[in-house]
């Protein structure tokens, strides 16, 4: 594990829990030698996250589209700051970037980003793990949408369990270096396969 994108919201959130956590996470990265690779904002938890790392010791890598350079929110700060044209490139170098990925607390754009590489993960366009560091309980709504998703058979049951959720960092890079992808394909039994021929 040499980098780990970290996406997390622009803004602060309500709870003072959220930043101290980003902090305790960005200061591990730091000395363990792990890269933050991250959405390039200089704003929010991005902005907390990163410039924990960077007090620390530890290098950053800021991956941003132009527009939001237009709108200054990118952080000038960090070791690398790689400036794309779209939202889409912007995604597709951080997968390129990472060993791994984890969502803290944030808003559509945290949310997407995270699925997106849960996603691509099921479809087999990447083997990296993928977590939610679940700081105050923030993300256990999502989780339980989850459970109902392998309830209801969309989802399986290994493809759920292929991710890592809790408040521990620990943990969580424990799980991150050990983790081996699930073998699960994306699942219809075989009598509803037929049906839908």
């Amino acid at each position: 594990m040499k980098s780990l994108c970290v996406y997390c919201g622009s803004n602060a959130g309500s709870d003072p829990l959220y930043a101290e956590r980003a902090i305790a996470l960005g200061t591990r990265l730091a000395k363990d030698g792990i890269r933050l690779v991250y959405g390039g904002g200089n704003i929010g938890l991005m902005g907390t996250v990163a410039d924990a790392v960077l007090e620390a010791g530890g290098e950053v890598t800021g991956v941003i589209p132009q527009q939001l350079v237009d709108w200054e929110v990118a952080h000038r700060g960090v070791t690398a700051l790689e400036i794309v044209g779209s939202m889409h490139e912007r995604k597709s170098r951080m997968f390129d970037l990472a060993d791994g990925f984890v969502a803290l607390p944030g808003g559509f754009g945290t949310l997407e980003e995270i699925v997106e590489m849960l996603t691509w993960r099921q479809l087999g366009i990447g083997r990296k793990p993928c977590a939610f560091l679940d700081i105050a309980g923030f993300w256990s709504p999502l989780i339980a949408m989850m459970d109902r998703m392998v309830e209801q058979r969309f989802l399986h049951p290994d493809q759920r369990d292929d991710l890592w959720t809790g408040d521990d960092i620990d943990a969580l890079l424990a799980w991150m270096r050990a983790y081996e992808p699930a073998q699960a394909s994306k699942w219809l039994d075989e009598k509803r396969r037929r049906a839908l021929r």
